[in-house]
């Protein structure tokens, strides 16, 4: 593995870092995509010196750009595998979302992973290696409260299924792993934005939507996750088989969400209603 290089985004924490230790160990030579120089010195304690932080902010083309200038004089211009990992969470019910974190969201989350695969692409190609793009169990099913999140995850899904197409001819391999819940620092932070953007709510819409709300809250609490480990387990498969698949479910959340989101239409959503608390008057 010492010769296979391979690009991970959003490496400073959660599934990203798992991911560039896992594949450290395994013997790949990783470059970390890290955002501050802070995170890539806590990595290098905990990698061996194979792994190499890479300042990569997915928001800004100067940084794409100088990244995978540094990435090809130190590899010639061959680059095996790149895992699009970087991404941000928030939610909330669809009419008290803020247009501006939504904006933000996508820009990362869809934008950032359009313009990282671009400007390393022709790396890839030369090498004919392979494309992990990391979605989620929201990139299968869309629930409530989480349009937005769910939005950019299906724009994945979506770039992903075409991606693998349209690079078929040049040997290289695009999988897309969808996690359930996971434990990492993507909710923590998106929980920490919706709880505020909910609990800010006043008003008439407070009042529709007010056992939502105060339901949507207590879930967001109650984020029990799976070891972060079981996400890095499947993307070195994706690196590591001669045959890698093309999606790869991770967790039961993710299984569940996959056999629901095969319902008819109006049996899926019946299932989803039932889950949720009546609110509002049409649900009376």
């Amino acid at each position: 593995m010492d010769s296979k290089v391979v690009v991970i985004t959003g490496a400073s924490t959660g599934i990203g870092k798992a991911c560039a230790l896992w594949l450290d160990k395994l013997g790949f030579l990783v470059y970390a995509g890290i955002r501050r120089e802070t995170d890539g010195e806590q990595l290098r304690k905990d990698a061996s010196d194979r792994l190499i932080p890479l300042v990569l902010d997915v928001t800004d083309a100067n940084s794409i750009a100088k990244a995978t200038d540094a990435v090809r004089e130190a590899t010639g211009g061959e680059l095996f595998a790149l895992v699009n990992n970087a991404g941000i969470a928030s939610g909330g019910p669809l009419e008290m979302l803020n247009l501006d974190e939504i904006r933000a969201m996508f820009e990362v989350n869809v934008i950032g992973m359009f313009a990282v695969i671009q400007s390393f692409a022709p790396m890839i190609r030369k090498a004919r290696g392979r494309i992990v793009n990391i979605s989620s169990n929201s990139g299968l099913l869309s629930t409530p409260a989480m349009s937005s999140y769910c939005a950019s995850k299906f724009a994945v899904e979506a770039l992903s299924d075409a991606l693998r197409v349209e690079l078929h001819a040049f040997h290289v391999s695009v999988s897309i792993v969808q996690p359930g819940n996971i434990d990492t620092p993507i909710w923590d932070k998106g929980v920490e934005t919706s709880v505020s953007a909910l609990n800010d709510i006043t008003g008439e819409v407070r009042r529709e939507y007010g056992p939502f709300i105060d339901f949507m809250l207590e879930e967001t609490r109650d984020n029990n996750g799976g070891p972060v480990q079981e996400v890095a387990d499947v993307v070195a498969h994706a690196l590591t088989a001669k045959r890698p698949r093309y999606r790869y479910l991770v967790g039961e959340k993710a299984r569940l969400y996959a056999f629901i989101a095969k319902l008819p239409t109006r049996l899926r959503d019946w299932v989803i209603l039932k889950s949720l608390p009546k609110y509002g008057r049409a649900l009376d």
